[in-house]
């Protein structure tokens, strides 16, 4: 294992990749990020950089608002504008890892823009098996101001452009040639799903399924952001209908728990998987 891009194991098998230090042009927004992360028979369920959006970086946390500047890459939505392309792209920088082990880690993150440190980061993910065909990424982030001032999150939703409240833990998912089935415990369908607040919710593709499971309460206060038919991606949004105010020393933690399993799992089976990874 090397501490620039350890592979992570649940059970001992090889699920994961993270990247600390990727090559990445500004306009990316450059951050650390899991990919490829697998199945436990080896089926690829994240993508990296996909043509669609070259910003799309498999696992991670990114942000398109912190006051004003853009963590998520990509153009910047301005009311009364549109997208725009700005220069206010910021960079998620590895400070190092606490603890870097082969079934997770616990790592230190600056969040740089203009220069100045806005946000530090600590990360803590962990992989878990489940069964011989399902394992669990625990996976936490605890966002810190570290400015003498109040900062805002705020998502092109906040900033006017209504139904892309992103920002937050996102997962690009594997594209294939039909848009992936999408569900909750009591609805289907992105538009069903997409801004809900269910306890859990499900990405089916061919022959893998992706459960994601808000494991705080204040993580289950946030609705999900999903998207099937132009691509596959599943978020939290931490600024759905408003900016979210982060005063000077104050933390945020989000704790997002997420099934990885071979096979197109029903609800039953989801739900019966959640329970099992987020209270082992």
């Amino acid at each position: 294992m090397t501490h620039d891009s350890p592979v992570l194991r649940a059970a001992g098998r090889p699920v994961g990749r993270y990247v600390t230090r990727p090559h990445l042009p500004g306009t990316l927004s450059p951050r650390p990020y899991l990919h490829p992360v697998t199945t436990p028979a080896g089926t690829a369920v994240t993508e990296l950089g996909p043509a669609d959006h070259p910003h799309h970086l498999g696992v991670g946390v990114a942000v398109p608002d912190v006051e004003g500047h853009n963590f998520w890459g990509g153009r910047t939505f301005v009311r009364g504008r549109g997208p725009t392309e700005l220069d206010n792209h910021g960079v998620q920088r590895h400070a190092g890892f606490q603890l870097c082990d082969p079934d997770g880690f616990v790592e230190e993150l600056r969040w740089v823009a203009a220069g100045v440190e806005l946000l530090r980061e600590r990360r803590t993910v962990a992989a878990t098996g489940l069964t011989d065909t399902a394992w669990a990424l625990d996976f936490t982030f605890s966002l810190t101001n570290t400015t003498r001032g109040m900062l805002s999150i705020g998502s092109p939703a906040t900033n006017g452009r209504p139904g892309a409240a992103y920002g937050g833990f996102f997962w690009r998912a594997r594209k294939e040639a039909g848009a992936p089935r999408v569900f909750t415990p009591d609805a289907e369908g992105e538009d069903a799903v997409h801004g809900s607040r269910a306890d859990w919710l499900a990405l089916t593709g061919a022959d893998w399924t992706l459960v994601f499971a808000g494991a705080t309460g204040t993580t289950r206060q946030d609705p999900w952001f999903v998207r099937t038919a132009e691509y596959p991606g599943v978020g939290s949004s931490l600024a759905h209908s408003e900016r979210l105010p982060v005063p000077p020393g104050d933390t945020l933690v989000r704790r997002i728990v997420t099934v990885v399993a071979d096979g197109t799992l029903g609800r039953d089976e989801a739900a019966a998987l959640v329970r099992k990874a987020v209270n082992p």
